[in-house]
């Protein structure tokens, strides 16, 4: 029994020093704590954001007009090129003006006809006035006299009205533009019997800048914008009557508009209140009946949150909900109501105060109840960028390291024959 105590004892001892090596070895061995998870964090604050609407419209000519003959004759020459920029003014068909060359002749004979007859008249009502102061002539005779010569004026204002209606149909046989634009194709070809009483169009001409682009929106949207703005929930800004126009192909028109009015009557088939722009056209880009959306500020909403679109995340049931570093950089999920897009951000009516920092870039590798390392995000750099480029540089350090150890073997040369 004296013997077996010794043996016992350093076995005991034996294990004790063996289960000391091999903690020693695990704790060699094991990998270091994971450092928390840089993320890009923005700290929202309440702003005051436009209230933008983008309705749809279309491109609408800012003048329009029809070119119709004033007089009635043969079409002998057409003087416009189809597609081109005509002047007010500028001739653009021409009718056989034989005809309203004699028919101003003929005005124009019996105007000398009538100073004629007028001077004839005046003569004889000079005679007359002489003999009746001399008591030589009946006061008849004078009084018929006076009459004649009245008559013979009327008749001579007659010929000249005659000889004015005579031009101006000879001056009409040059059918011109009556506004500045651009006109379209040729409806009547030389040759073709026009009347200044048919319906016929010879062609059309649109002024294209400035041009109107006539958008609607619904009647419910604008009384419920209207009451906003009653209950001081919105304010006007001072660019309320600016307006933008995004094209049918997605891209921004370069040119700024302005918001000329809105009807005061709603369109009882579609419940839509029509509303009317000009923009500028310097290069004709818009064209008449082209699709557009019309975007334009019709108010300014105070004190609320906008996040980058990104940092949004959505559940299987379609609730939205943030990222956002808490306490002891504590990561924790927020339930939040969107509201309207703002550009690339959206904004957040509720679920968001002042100072929350909202991760933005990083959200990926962390969640809710993780310890994170908050770093300023702007959308150029992110933050985990700038750490995932000083990882991947250490980690190849490490790696060039761990492929060229200090005492590793050289390669055995080759035996010398």
């Amino acid at each position: 029994m004296r013997m077996k105590l010794p043996v016992a004892g350093l076995l005991i001892a034996s294990l004790s020093v063996l289960a000391a090596c091999q903690k020693e070895d695990q704790a060699a061995g094991a990998p270091p704590a994971r450092p928390p998870s840089a993320v890009g964090v923005i700290t929202v604050q309440p702003e005051t954001l436009p209230i933008n609407s983008e309705l749809p419209g279309r491109i609408a000519p800012t003048r329009l007009a029809e070119v119709r003959p004033r007089i009635s004759g043969i079409i002998v020459e057409r003087v416009f090129e189809q597609g081109s920029l005509v002047k007010e003014g500028d001739v653009l068909y021409r009718i056989d003006p034989a005809p309203f060359q004699v028919e101003l002749d003929r005005a124009e004979a019996t105007l000398r006809s009538a100073e004629a007859q007028q001077l004839q008249a005046r003569q004889t009502a000079d005679r007359q006035t002489q003999l009746s102061k001399s008591n030589v002539a009946s006061r008849a005779e004078f009084d018929t006299a006076v009459a004649q010569l009245a008559q013979s004026d009327a008749q001579v204002q007659v010929a000249r009205a005659g000889v004015a209606s005579a031009k101006l149909s000879l001056q009409y046989a040059n059918v011109t533009a009556p506004i500045s634009g651009r006109i379209g194709r040729a409806l009547i070809t030389e040759g073709a019997l026009v009347s200044a009483t048919g319906s016929e169009n010879l062609a059309t001409i649109q002024q294209l800048d400035p041009i109107y682009a006539d958008f609607t929106q619904p009647a419910a949207d604008l009384v419920r914008l209207r009451r906003a703005l009653q209950n001081g929930k919105l304010m006007t800004g001072p660019n309320e009557a600016k307006a933008q126009l995004m094209l049918d192909d997605g891209t921004k028109y370069p040119q700024e508009g302005r918001l000329l009015f809105s009807e005061a009557a709603v369109d009882e088939t579609t419940g839509q209140v029509t509303m009317r722009g000009e923009f500028p056209n310097p290069d004709g880009d818009l064209l008449p009946g082209m699709y557009v959306r019309v975007s334009i500020e019709q108010g300014l909403e105070r004190d609320t949150f906008a996040v980058p679109q990104q940092a949004i995340q959505r559940d299987a049931g379609g609730k939205a909900s943030l990222l956002v570093v808490g306490a002891e950089d504590k990561v924790e999920q927020r339930q939040v109501t969107v509201g309207r897009a703002l550009g690339d951000r959206w904004v957040i009516p509720q679920g968001l105060k002042a100072g929350d920092r909202v991760i933005v870039d990083g959200f990926q590798k962390t969640g809710a109840g993780a310890t994170v390392k908050p770093q300023p995000w702007s959308p150029e750099k992110p933050a985990t960028e700038q750490t995932a480029d000083g990882a991947n540089q250490g980690d190849a350090a490490k790696s060039d390291n761990a492929e060229k150890p200090d005492n590793a073997e050289k390669p055995a040369e080759p035996a010398k024959q």
